[in-house]
């Protein structure tokens, strides 16, 4: 058992018409991170989890390139306009080349794959054709139609079936092939209408679809307890030399100076971009772009602020706030600083009430008393990681 190979494959082929929103539910992002990375990398966290694909919906190819970028899942399997035609349409691509032993078949829609949940999955499958994960019904069922409730029904033996649903591949792949004329709501249940045997494993309530948009409420907000609160320091300070005028938190500001430097010198963004990063363990402004580049010659400051913002948001991390002082006995800040504020904000997609900038003089003493120069410090505070 210990040698047998597994794949995982995803099926996020739905359009989610059900939540609504501008893209299918699978590609929504929950505390930064669109739900089918979540669910991947819940499937790639486990050890014995070799390998994992992904069937998705026509055209969406470019929301799965966004969503999966550094992930290695392979090309993605274009699904059928059914589960069970998706599912097939995997199972037959997995077939073409080296296929596993085992599969584990697993909507994006339940992106918290417990490792515990895949552990007792392969445990069973050493002696099973095939195991899901179930829990007991809990809550009282009604029949009804309507606001009207009907006869209770009896919860004694019924159970809450989850995915990911586990077979030997070989079978399940046979099984489809031999009831792709029927439709069935799960794998499980052609499974065993193809006459093979399933057994019941304990589920876990992480694994509750997310169908509603209730549920991704809570969901968000689920996660987002278990995120690492984060903060960053960051320093910049430019001379002034040539003629003026200057950027200061990406706000032209006319001055009979000017700021020297290898960009445009804003010592505010600078600032914040390496408080952002250095919240996020991702080195220095330096060090994703080196002063000795000739293309950062010149080069507006909010490319350097907003790449250090998609960094920490494709790690799925949030930015909360950012607070900046800038030091300088010129040029006046005051007049400048709501807008300054407001760009600042536009740049990471905050809201104004996330961003702070204040400004203030050293009283005449160092190189900004002397009026040779400004400097500019920043504290980023961001949330990343789950705690997993």
């Amino acid at each position: 058992m210990g040698k047998w190979s597994v794949t995982a494959l995803i099926v996020a082929a739905g359009s989610g018409e059900r939540v609504g929103g501008d893209v299918p539910k699978q590609y929504r992002p929950i505390a930064g991170k669109p739900m089918l990375r979540l669910a991947i990398e819940a499937m790639q966290r486990h050890p014995r989890v070799t390998r994992v694909r992904v069937v998705i919906g026509k055209d969406q190819e470019s929301l799965f390139e966004d969503a999966t970028k550094g992930l290695d899942v392979g090309p993605p399997i274009i699904g059928g306009a059914t589960r069970q035609k998706s599912v097939r349409r995997g199972l037959e691509a997995l077939a073409e080349q080296d296929p596993p032993k085992l599969v584990l078949i697993h909507d994006a829609a339940r992106p918290f794959c417990p490792p515990d949940v895949i552990d007792r999955l392969l445990k069973a499958l050493q002696t099973e054709s095939g195991a899901v994960p179930a829990l007991p019904a809990a809550d009282t069922l009604m029949r009804g139609k309507g606001k009207h409730l009907g006869e209770t029904v009896d919860r004694t033996h019924l159970n809450r079936v989850q995915t990911p649903q586990g077979f030997h591949f070989d079978q399940i792949l046979e099984a489809h092939r031999g009831k792709a004329g029927e439709d069935f709501t799960d794998d499980a249940t052609l499974f065993r209408a193809f006459c093979y045997g399933v057994v019941r494993v304990e589920g876990d309530e992480e694994l509750a679809k997310l169908t509603f948009e209730g549920d991704f409420v809570r969901a968000e907000q689920r996660l987002r307890q278990r995120m690492v609160r984060r903060t960053g320091m960051g320093f910049d300070v430019h001379g002034f030399a040539g003629e003026g005028p200057i950027m200061l938190g990406g706000v032209e500001i006319p001055h009979t100076r000017g700021l020297a430097g290898h960009s445009d010198a804003d010592v505010a963004l600078h600032a914040i971009t390496d408080a952002l990063l250095g919240a996020a363990s991702l080195g220095d402004i330096g060090e994703h772009f080196p002063p000795s580049d000739p293309r950062w010659k010149g080069a507006s400051s909010d490319l350097f602020l907003s790449h250090a913002a998609g960094l920490i948001r494709a790690e799925g991390g949030t930015i909360d706030h950012i607070d900046c002082t800038i030091i300088c006995e010129e040029p006046k800040v005051g007049p400048h600083r709501s807008s300054i504020r407001t760009r600042i904000a536009e740049i990471l997609e905050l809201s104004d009430g996330q961003v702070s900038v204040k400004a203030t003089t050293t009283e005449g003493l160092g190189f900004t008393g002397r009026r040779e120069g400004i400097a500019a410090q920043a504290i980023a505070s961001i949330r990343m990681g789950f705690g997993e």
